[in-house]
């Protein structure tokens, strides 16, 4: 599904990280390889530290310190705020809302949309879009996107696929109307069939937690988790991401009716180093114009990834200046999404610690 938008920006991005820097050496006794084949791994995956939030830190923690921080130094104001979104797969509670609690914290007024929305690696796009389509209302000016998730307690400490890789995190976008007439290029493509090849199989209505879930159990690879531990088909999302994933872009960019050369940054979700590579290869893009940093750095927080990426690797030159960006996310659902946009003269690009 393809998506135009018209004088709609993105003021500000703050994101959020947990103080606790875990490093991947800390971690591979864990793991059924040999320390050699552990480094190899981390080599290749990109692994080097992750960052991991305390006990008992929520995904609205992170979302409330942010927000304070904000109005504490006036880059924003809670009478402002016309919608408060919620992207995460790891909310307080089942029921209320997350965004109802984040509102109701700030007593923010009663004519603000609170709505929370379950998406993952692809939740920054996804995300932006709801709020881009809210901004099309005369009653509605800006937007603040928060995207978080804190998973690192759903991950087995001895499943080396997704142990070294899984951080928490959390973004905080600001979205607003604008009158320089750019266009903004989008589009969202969804396959429920594969929607089981990233999954937390218990803690659910359909298979609550009980001790029977809790049982370690290994898999064919000498990794060990449980039904209640987040499980990965890391062959099957891989080779998805490489297939479609390419089209989309290209896709995209014919929307746009601009070259690959014409974009300053390709600013995507990132798995792992390995996988980004992979993906700029097979896109024709050079890894200077696609980071893949994000992993070794602080660690794959799903879709707080696309942000972080944005705060750490253009910083304040989105401050200061303009670049045309592509951004774009891809994994549980199976979901991918992509936005073509004219990133520029934000009030805020920075990157603060919780």
């Amino acid at each position: 599904m393809d998506f135009t938008f018209r004088n709609k920006r993105i003021g500000g991005i703050l994101t959020i990280l947990p103080k606790k820097r875990v490093k991947f050496e800390e971690e591979m006794a864990n793991y059924s390889f040999s320390p050699a084949k552990c480094m190899k791994l981390k080599l290749a995956m990109g692994y080097n530290e992750h960052r991991v939030a305390d006990a008992g830190q929520c995904s609205s923690d992170f979302c409330i310190f942010g927000l304070q921080y904000l109005f504490d130094i006036g880059q924003l104001k809670p009478e402002e705020i016309d919608a408060l979104l919620f992207v995460s797969q790891s909310p307080d509670y089942f029921m209320p809302p997350t965004s109802n609690l984040i509102q109701g914290h700030f007593g923010l007024k009663q004519d603000c949309l609170c709505l929370d929305i379950n998406q993952g690696c692809a939740g920054f796009e996804i995300g932006l879009i709801e709020a881009f389509m809210l901004l099309e209302q005369d009653s509605v000016n800006k937007v603040v996107l928060m995207n978080a998730d804190v998973l690192s307690p759903k991950v087995s400490d001895r499943d080396r696929n997704s142990k070294p890789l899984i951080g928490d995190a959390a973004a905080i976008t600001v979205v607003e109307k604008c009158d320089d007439g750019s266009r903004i290029f989008a589009n969202v493509k969804m396959d429920g069939t594969g929607a089981l090849a990233l999954n937390i199989p218990a803690g659910g209505f359909r298979q609550p937690s009980t001790q029977e879930t809790a049982v370690m159990e290994e898999d064919a690879s000498g990794n060990f988790r449980s039904k209640d531990n987040l499980v990965m088909q890391g062959d099957f999302v891989f080779n998805f991401v490489q297939r479609e994933v390419p089209p989309m872009i290209e896709h995209l960019l014919e929307q746009a009716n601009i070259c690959k050369e014409d974009v300053d940054g390709f600013l995507f979700h990132q798995p792992n180093k390995f996988m980004l590579h992979k993906l700029a290869d097979k896109l024709g893009v050079s890894y200077d114009k696609m980071p893949a940093n994000i992993v070794e750095n602080f660690g794959n927080a799903s879709g707080v990834t696309v942000p972080t990426n944005i705060s750490f690797n253009l910083g304040n030159e989105i401050v200061e200046g303009k670049k045309k960006v592509c951004l774009a996310g891809f994994g549980v659902g199976l979901t991918w999404a992509s936005i073509l946009m004219e990133l520029g003269d934000l009030e805020f690009n920075q990157i603060i610690d919780f």
